[in-house]
């Protein structure tokens, strides 16, 4: 285990670029793991740790000493506690960071199963919420446009809580010619001309579900691959739902319809 003290330490610098540049991330192709519970969720997943990072106060705590413990012979920097907050993507340090690759995203061929469209979501809590849920509804394929936020920034990563090691996450996807030929259903949410509650539809074939940016939905591009629109009933005096919630009464509804088992 290294100790470091000084700001100007050059691995300091490193992960204090990759916790607030989404151009350093890329470039380097790595990121950020933040909280004992991400990086537990990285290890159980069998994911390949590039070194772990600790604060001094952080190290006091079983659950983190632990985890140093299981990483063996991996890189392990200790900080001080001013240094690991300056390093922190979050505004109240956990403690524990991990430095990751991004995996690489290649364009998705011959799709089959039930899979997740996102068009422009930009918010992290939500897009992080997002995948969480896809995993949780036993989802493996999403695809992102390029409008959608950085799926692997560590905000979006602390949002997922370990969802994104469970799905093939495809980024900057052209979502026409991904969907080409696609054998089942693909479905928008939305009030227009033929929207059928989603109660009443039929979901126990593969979808293909779109949602759309927070503010503005759907692009007209990818709105135009929809083959069915569906509404939510909503009894109560709001206009609309949040993306993340309306993603997941679809998605658990077509879990329900197929009868599928697990844990809740």
């Amino acid at each position: 285990m290294k100790a470091i003290t000084s700001r100007d330490n050059p691995n300091v610098k490193r992960l204090h670029a990759l916790a607030t540049s989404s151009r350093e991330r890329r470039s380097s192709g790595l990121t950020l793991l933040d909280g004992a519970h991400l990086v537990q969720a990285a290890l159980d997943a069998g994911w390949l740790l590039r070194e772990v990072v600790v604060s001094a106060q952080g190290l006091e705590r079983p659950e983190i000493r632990g985890i140093v413990e299981r990483c063996g012979a991996l890189p392990v920097l200790q900080l001080t506690d001013p240094l690991f907050a300056h390093v922190s993507p979050v505004d109240t340090p956990s403690g524990i960071l991990a430095v990751i690759d991004i995996p690489p995203s290649p364009m998705p061929k011959g799709l089959r199963d039930s899979l997740l469209v996102l068009d422009g979501v930009q918010d992290a809590g939500n897009l992080g919420t997002i995948l969480r849920t896809a995993a949780a509804a036993g989802l493996k394929e999403v695809l992102l446009t390029p409008g959608c936020a950085q799926a692997w920034s560590p905000r979006v990563l602390r949002a997922g809580m370990g969802g994104h090691f469970c799905l093939r996450i495809h980024e900057h996807v052209q979502v026409a010619e991904v969907l080409r030929g696609y054998p089942g259903q693909i479905l928008a949410t939305g009030l227009g001309a033929g929207a059928r509650p989603l109660y009443e539809c039929d979901l126990r074939g593969p979808v293909a579900w779109l949602f759309g940016a927070e503010g503005q939905g759907l692009s007209a591009e990818v709105a135009a691959l929809a083959s069915g629109l569906v509404v939510i009933p909503m009894p109560g005096a709001v206009e609309s739902l949040n993306v993340g919630a309306a993603a997941a009464i679809c998605l658990f509804e077509q879990v329900r319809q197929q009868g599928a088992g697990g844990r809740t």
